[in-house]
């Protein structure tokens, strides 16, 4: 399996990009970004967000003229003109010969004209459901970019003092060995110590920077910002409910809960159009000076001789749809009631597992290290004892990152449940 230092080469313009990024906010300083702000730009400036509030102006632009009557029909044309004979091509010498204007006009039937409507604003109502969902999609990945970032930077926080500690240690060691304290085999664990964290220290790097092209994506420059302060992260309290009965508000129950009432409404529109609707048509007809001019009135009706093969059919194909409009909207329910169900447990989990490697683990791995230090200070211990003993705190402590790198990762998606611009967080200090 090849080593970190042979990927540095495939991600360097990643890593590059995004630091070009912060040294341009750097030349210029910034307020740090805050990740409540970080969520509000996204909700404001987010493209996809912009295109589906358009979509939603749309439907409910639609909905006015959907439930508006026809507009009436103009005629006009020649009858009976006379193509041959002496009195060929004569608008005035035939008796049979007219010129008509006329006006028709369809008289639909007012619940039709209802129906229409009511399925318009079904649409709009689904447009601003996927706005939602939209909002909801931005908010999630924001603060998964923000949070990543912001761990990230504190792993490579804690990887460069130990880095300094780790050279220290060399030069320590380079002395101890030059008095006959240590040997050859010491010196090289201290400078292997030095070249693992370099790996190591790339590879937060390349996170960061992909994490800040993610955050890019919907703060645009903004990202070049520092970050705040990471906020306390906490289980919403909505959280702790019922989660069937909270699945109805996440944004894509909602959307799926448009989808079937459109079906509905779809389904009311094709029961109303079985009944057809009448035309009726005013013509004026004029004809030669010797002749008398003459109105004609004409009512229309459609006859739905076929109705068990047209309009039955399409009952039955509107009903097939209804039905599976409230098979997916249940489907929907479930799937995020069991989401949210998997989501609490595992934030239980991670959350009593961060709370064993900082409340007991942690201090253990302090004492260690210190007995270490002190037994090799007395000349009692090694100094390999010494390295493995650090070592081991520094990796308690980066599995504590980890394991708050998930919670963030979960408040993420729980953030997707949230209707509303999620409100301010309090701030703690970043380890």
């Amino acid at each position: 399996m090849p080593s970190l230092r042979c990927l540095v080469p495939f991600s360097a313009h990643v890593v590059v990009a995004a630091f070009t990024l912060v040294a341009a906010a750097q030349a210029q300083p910034r307020p740090p970004l805050a990740l409540d702000e970080a969520l509000q730009l996204a909700t404001t400036q987010s493209r996809l967000a912009e295109a589906a509030r358009a979509q939603a102006q749309a439907a409910r632009e639609m909905a006015v003229a959907a439930g508006q009557r026809p507009d009436p029909v103009l005629k006009f044309g020649v009858n009976n003109l006379p193509v041959d004979g002496p009195d060929r091509w004569s608008l005035t010498r035939d008796f049979m010969t007219m010129r008509s204007v006329g006006v028709m006009q369809e008289l639909t039937r007012d619940d039709k004209l209802q129906a229409r409507a009511a399925r318009a604003l079904g649409e709009a109502d689904l447009a601003q459901a996927n706005q939602r969902q939209v909002l909801a999609m931005a908010r999630r990945d924001t603060a998964g970019a923000w949070l990543e970032r912001s761990i990230q930077s504190s792993m490579r926080e804690l990887l460069l003092a130990q880095q300094v500690r780790a050279r220290d240690q060399v030069s320590a060691t380079e002395a101890a060995q030059r008095g006959g304290k240590a040997g050859l085999a010491d010196v090289l664990a201290a400078r292997m110590q030095v070249e693992q964290f370099d790996e190591r220290i790339a590879q937060v790097d390349r996170a960061i920077a992909v994490a800040t092209t993610q955050l890019a994506r919907w703060v645009g420059d903004e990202a070049a910002r520092p970050l705040a302060a990471r906020p306390a992260l906490t289980l919403p309290d909505w959280a702790t409910r019922d989660p069937a009965s909270l699945a109805a508000h996440h944004p894509e129950v909602a959307a799926a809960l448009q989808q079937e009432a459109l079906a509905r409404s779809d389904a009311a529109l094709t029961r109303a159009n079985r009944s057809p609707d009448w035309s009726v048509e005013l013509m004026f007809n004029q004809r030669g000076p010797s002749y008398s001019n003459m109105v004609s009135i004409n009512f229309s009706l459609p006859l739905p001789w076929q109705a068990a093969q047209r309009q039955d059919r399409e009952s039955a194909a509107r009903s097939a749809q209804l039905a599976q409009a409230q098979a997916q909207r249940e489907d929907t329910e479930r799937a995020r009631a069991a989401e949210l169900r998997t989501l609490v447990q595992e934030w239980h989990n991670l959350d009593g597992r961060r709370h064993h490697h900082d409340q007991v683990l942690l201090p253990l791995a302090q004492q260690r290290t210190q007995a270490s230090l002190a037994a090799y200070r007395g000349g009692g211990g090694s100094l390999s004892g010494v390295f493995d003993a650090s070592q081991a705190e520094l990796d308690i402590r980066l599995d504590s990152l980890r394991l708050e790198l998930e919670i963030a990762r979960l408040w993420a998606q729980a953030s997707a449940w949230m209707h509303d611009e999620p409100a301010a967080m309090p701030a703690r200090s970043t380890p």
